[in-house]
């Protein structure tokens, strides 16, 4: 049988092909009776309408790409949820990349010519595609300004930013005040912190954290209790030795990701420091493995799935050539668990 057209729709409901045109695209009023006819013969006859067509019509193909720089670092998969959730919202399809660069060059971000290719094959592969826009999810928060070029495409960045585009972020430095906050509320004074690389932006906001509840709950400020770590639980468990090892230790350590309060608990263990009795720990990123130590970590959960709705949003909006509003950053929330208490010594 030959595929049925909007031709054969307006002689059946006896109404012209600009009218059946009308009711499909939702272009023009149509009088709600003569709507209800070409409806109905629309599916008597079952009408599926030729999508590319209508696209190259609209000169839209209702894609998107979205590159990720790994799939399978932890914060990627619940952005790609999140840009799915509100893709499925505005009818609009995804195509996938995944550039698997925590397999090809680890931590090595600064090393950008040894990826730069891998990303600008992927843009251009989804530009053939024909998609709308694109966006790109890092791996790590930082600045990607001159990666690669889009052609004119809209394109936002999740995890990651530019200072050219529109970037979708959270604030790093109000979780690791409040994480510092509900220590103070439990009665911590003396606080400690293992920071990432200094040379990350997270760690450089968390710290700043850090050191506004320092000054606004009149903390001490004691050099010894700043550690530097690198992101891994040896740094961790390697700096949590030498913070029990003081004269006055602390009574709370703030961890800046869970992976190095792995490392804590394992020092804590091995000097028989009992936590939380002893030693209270906040991690952050709320990785799934926290929930399943002995004891379960209290942590700062980011707010990933709103991160990939909003950068979703934010894409749509560009499509269309609408301004983008100006929200304040996605906050994270406190996971509490059983990593902390009150101190024994104040």
């Amino acid at each position: 049988m030959a595929d049925i057209g909007i031709k054969e729709i307006a002689a059946k409901a006896n109404v012209s092909i600009a009218t059946v045109s009308y009711v499909l695209n939702g272009t023009r009023n149509v009088r709600p009776k003569t709507r209800e006819r070409v409806l109905r013969v629309i599916e008597e006859m079952n009408y599926k309408p030729n999508n590319a067509a209508q696209s190259l019509k609209r000169k839209r193909t209702n894609t998107i790409g979205v590159i990720a720089e790994d799939v399978t670092v932890f914060n990627v998969p619940e952005i790609i949820d999140g840009i799915n959730d509100c893709a499925d919202k505005l009818d609009m399809h995804i195509l996938l990349t995944n550039l698997r660069l925590d397999k090809r060059i680890s931590r090595n971000f600064d090393q950008v010519d040894s990826y730069r290719s891998f990303a600008a094959n992927a843009v251009s592969e989804l530009l053939s595609k024909q998609v709308d826009g694109i966006i790109y999810i890092g791996i790590h928060p930082r600045d990607l300004t001159g990666l690669f070029d889009t052609y004119g495409k809209p394109i936002v960045y999740a995890y990651c930013y530019t200072q050219n585009d529109v970037s979708l972020q959270y604030n790093d430095e109000q979780a690791s005040y409040d994480a510092m906050a509900h220590l103070v509320k439990q009665g911590h004074k003396r606080i400690a912190v293992i920071t990432g690389m200094m040379d990350s932006i997270p760690s450089r906001l968390r710290f700043n954290g850090f050191y506004k509840a320092i000054m606004e709950y009149n903390l001490p400020f004691d050099p010894q209790l700043m550690k530097m770590g690198n992101w891994e639980a040896e740094s961790g468990y390697r700096l949590t030795m030498e913070l029990l090892e003081l004269n006055e230790p602390p009574t709370a350590i703030l961890a800046m990701n869970d992976v190095m309060a792995v490392g804590v608990l394992r020092a804590a263990a091995e000097v028989g420091v009992l936590i939380p009795r002893e030693l209270s720990v906040i991690g952050f990123d709320n990785r799934e493995f926290s929930e399943y130590l002995i004891p379960r970590i209290s942590t700062m959960d980011l707010p990933l799935h709103e991160i990939g709705y909003q950068a979703m949003e934010s894409l749509a909006l560009l499509i269309k050539g609408e301004p983008i509003p100006n929200n304040p950053l996605p906050n994270c929330k406190l996971i509490e668990r059983d990593s902390v208490a009150p101190p024994l010594r104040l």
